[in-house]
């Protein structure tokens, strides 16, 4: 399976009494690039959660953002003891000073600090609950990513039989190419010679000379079994990804392009050169982003 480097994934669960809410995001990079940010409760198990994504992802730059919800089962609270001790002094002054009234609650909760917040609960979970969430969110990464690798393969085949086409008008185009050149070098040094006798042999070798340096049959040959390789690399897939051996394929058919075209010397072959070079960039600029 081709899978883009490029890609979503979100999963929610629970740690311990937080509600916790993973996002996954991947871009192209040539190695596995992760950059994990959770919670400050959670920090101490970054580890663990790096090691789940290089689990299941190979390459990419992948940034993973964990946010919690505390559940709120305690709000504030009465201070008794200093509820207490309000009530204590209150009813002391009014004796002290001859106060009358009577002394209502809601005087008292008025007193500073008799409202307590609840004391904030050590921070419960564990690492395999934050990694399940993680592995769910990369599952959902992974499915994205395949189907967007289903895409690229798809156009990179495209842009292949595109290639191919033009390799079959070099191959049907360089014989009569090299025809036309000894004609013209015959030709050439027969109008040089003018009546001249000219050495048959001489002139056998230098179009055997031109012959060999014209000659693009090996380069073709070795574009077309570079062409087979990328197909099979597409077609077959690896557990790690194909993008790097895609990208070597890439390069070494575009070292044949480049020697094919320089040996051309034809208009019509350096146009099919051209139009191949074209599509190997294209291929170049979908490639960079497989895993």
């Amino acid at each position: 399976m081709i899978r883009s480097m490029t890609g979503f994934g979100a999963a929610e669960g629970r740690v311990g009494s937080s509600r916790v809410t993973v996002e996954l995001r991947s871009v192209n990079h040539r190695f596995f690039n992760p950059t994990v940010k959770l919670p400050g409760a959670f920090s101490r198990w970054e580890a663990e959660v790096r090691e789940a994504l290089r689990q299941r992802i190979a390459r990419g730059h992948v940034t993973l953002y964990a946010r919690a919800e505390r559940d709120q089962t305690k709000g504030a609270a009465i201070d008794e003891a200093r509820f207490a001790g309000y009530v204590a002094q209150l009813r002391t002054l009014q004796e002290r000073f001859a106060l009358g009234g009577a002394l209502d609650i809601a005087t008292v909760l008025r007193m500073p600090e008799v409202f307590a917040a609840a004391e904030r609960e050590e921070e419960d979970g564990s690492a395999p609950e934050l990694v399940a969430i993680v592995d769910e969110a990369a599952r959902a990464l992974a499915a994205m990513r395949e189907q967007e690798g289903a895409r690229l393969a798809s156009f990179l085949r495209d842009r292949i039989g595109v290639i191919e086409a033009a390799l079959e008008r070099l191959a049907a185009r360089a014989p009569a190419r090299l025809q036309e050149q000894r004609d013209r070098l015959r030709a050439a040094v027969q109008e040089l010679a003018a009546g001249v006798a000219l050495d048959e042999n001489r002139i056998a070798q230098e179009i055997a000379i031109l012959a060999d340096r014209l000659d693009v049959s090996e380069e073709l040959d070795r574009f077309e079994s570079h062409i087979v390789a990328f197909r099979a690399a597409l077609d077959t897939g690896a557990p790690d990804g194909v993008g790097k051996r895609l990208g070597f394929l890439l390069q070494e058919m575009l070292r044949e392009a480049n020697t094919t075209g320089s040996k051309a010397a034809d208009a019509a072959m350096l146009q099919d050169v051209v139009a191949i070079k074209e599509e190997l960039e294209r291929i170049r600029e979908q490639v960079e982003n497989i895993e």
